[in-house]
């Protein structure tokens, strides 16, 4: 059932579930008979199903995916995996033309977003793809270790409820931890463990100048790369990976795994002075297509998947749900122009990478994800990618007058999400749409909800 807790986003998703034994080998529907009804129950696709030991994946047709199993050989040999900040896929992708999009609730078209969208039409369109998290404070955590514990389940709340509780979720704090061991909980332990090189852009660091909060990053973390800040545009972050970039080029030593985090889509609302919506989005936008035009025409091109996802989807509208997020795969073994309907969420990409790489799973929920099999061919198309340069500016400020600026000029931007969702979603909904413009409430597949503002005791 879907909970109004009164904190913020208030809608926190719970559910009973029962552990059945999983068949290894070709999946048989038959076999989950008894279970259908009340308990939802699929076969997965490509005949995936775990090994008793949760390790490895059967899958019957391995051969046809540029994706191997644990233990197999990919083409794929560079993972760039890029976190961005707080869309939903109908905000982006609504009026995509292709896919599930509702155009009615799309707020940043091709003159703001026309790398993002030519993206998603050019190598695989995913359209049922949704965030594990609801807010940024899980969704840090769900991004880099694919589970949020229930320190973080249940402090979260207090945080995002306007109680002053300070924002301690990415780095710093132990407690944060979903392993056994907090030293060995995240993506860069286990790949630090297996001794796969990577680089971090961004990740649990602070904003200006960066400082980590996790030492274990600091031999493999770019400190001249921004942490999240609305104050820095995302060029700048972008100009300073493709500094080392071309210092791996020339060297040809890219790391294995490289993990950046690209936030200024979040955006500051409609607070005076700063930056509108649309002109945060176009700066997001931008640098995504010149990262991804960087890669395709270097070395590394016929090597490399690229992942982009957001942390969370914010609460934001779609007519789906509000956990469905923007997602993309871009890489020359992309599936290249087909709609991946397959249902995937953050630790679906998560293993995914985890395969390329030859990692094991972070947790029971990577472990039993769908591998984005779907969105990759072993056939590549090694074509490369032009950024275009968005219409809209990406130095527009609001004015005084902007719909709701008092209300986002009082928010507080210093970290991810510490402003309040509904009052920002609102704020940036009428900066588009106009100040007499309603915002859709956000939507829950999993019940009718209506999201709480924040400060509720609950």
């Amino acid at each position: 059932m879907a909970e109004n807790t009164g904190d913020a986003l208030g809608i926190i998703d719970l559910a009973t579930g029962k552990v059945i034994n999983v068949p290894v080998g070709p999946c048989d529907v038959t076999q989950l008979a008894p279970f259908q009804g009340g308990v939802a129950a699929q076969c997965q696709p490509y005949g995936v199903a775990l090994s008793r030991d949760g390790a490895t994946a059967y899958v019957s047709n391995w051969g046809e995916h540029s994706v191997t199993a644990v233990g197999g050989t990919s083409p794929i040999r560079h993972v760039i995996y890029v976190v961005k900040e707080n869309r939903t896929c109908d905000q982006v992708f609504g009026s995509l033309g292709r896919g599930n999009g509702d155009p009615n609730l799309n707020l940043f078209d091709d003159g703001v977003a026309p790398n993002i969208r030519t993206l998603a039409r050019q190598f695989v369109t995913l359209d049922n793809f949704y965030a594990n998290a609801e807010v940024s404070a899980d969704g840090g955590n769900w991004s880099t270790q694919a589970n949020a514990n229930t320190y973080v389940q249940k402090t979260w709340p207090v945080n995002y409820g306007g109680r002053h509780r300070s924002y301690d979720f990415e780095g710093g704090n132990f407690a944060t931890a979903a392993g056994g061991s907090p030293q060995s909980s995240y993506s860069w332990d286990r790949l630090s463990a297996s001794n796969v090189t990577f680089r971090n852009y961004g990740f649990f660091t602070t904003s200006t100048p960066p400082v980590l909060t996790v030492p274990a990053l600091q031999a493999h973390t770019d400190l001249l790369y921004p942490g999240f800040t609305q104050s820095i545009s995302d060029q700048t972050r972008i100009n300073e990976w493709e500094r080392e970039f071309r210092q791996f080029e020339a060297g040809n030593n890219l790391p294995t795994v490289e993990l950046m985090r690209v936030p200024d889509d979040h955006t500051s609302g409609t607070a005076p002075g700063a930056k509108t919506p649309k002109a945060f989005v176009a700066d997001n936008d931008l640098a995504l297509g010149r990262l991804v035009q960087d890669v395709s025409h270097s070395r590394f091109w016929p090597s490399t998947a690229i992942f982009v996802v957001e942390d969370d989807a914010q609460n934001g509208p779609d007519h789906v749900d509000a956990h469905r997020t923007e997602a993309l795969v871009i890489s020359p073994f992309s599936r290249l122009g087909k709609v991946d309907s397959t249902f995937y969420s953050t630790v679906a990409m998560l293993r995914t990478m985890e395969l390329i790489v030859g990692l094991g799973p972070l947790t029971q929920f990577d472990t039993a994800a769908t591998p984005m099999l779907n969105s990759f061919t072993n056939r590549p198309n090694l074509s490369p990618y032009t950024a275009m340069t968005p219409s809209q500016s990406l130095t527009e400020v609001n004015a005084p007058t902007a719909p709701m600026a008092a209300q986002s000029a009082a928010m507080d931007f210093s970290a991810a999400d510490e402003a309040d969702e509904v009052t920002l979603n609102e704020a940036i909904w009428k900066s588009v749409r106009g100040a007499d413009s309603t915002m859709p409430a956000p939507r829950s597949a999993s019940g009718p909800s209506q999201a709480a503002t924040a400060g509720g005791d609950g």
